[in-house]
């Protein structure tokens, strides 16, 4: 389960750095007001914030193993080597 949550998020992720470039403006298009910004940095922004809540999301529904396994197999128990 964890690996196909993490990969929605990373798509998620990667889409919301495609939104958040305001290539769909028009030149010259005089921007609105939102959130006291110009519409388009108040997208960038918020996509931003939205990317960081994925993120954060995508790495608590990732497991890390405690411990890694040493060049031969064995569990790594965090002892230096004599």
């Amino acid at each position: 389960m964890n690996g196909w949550v993490r990969r929605v998020c990373l798509g998620l992720i990667g889409v919301l750095y495609v939104v958040s470039v305001p290539w769909y403006r028009e030149s010259g298009q005089a921007p609105a007001i939102w959130l006291g910004l110009p519409d388009w940095v108040a997208v960038a922004v918020l996509c931003y914030v939205a990317v960081a809540v994925l993120n954060a999301f995508a790495w608590t529904a990732t497991e890390v193993p405690d411990r890694v396994p040493d060049a031969e197999g064995r569990p790594d128990r965090g002892e230096r080597a004599r």
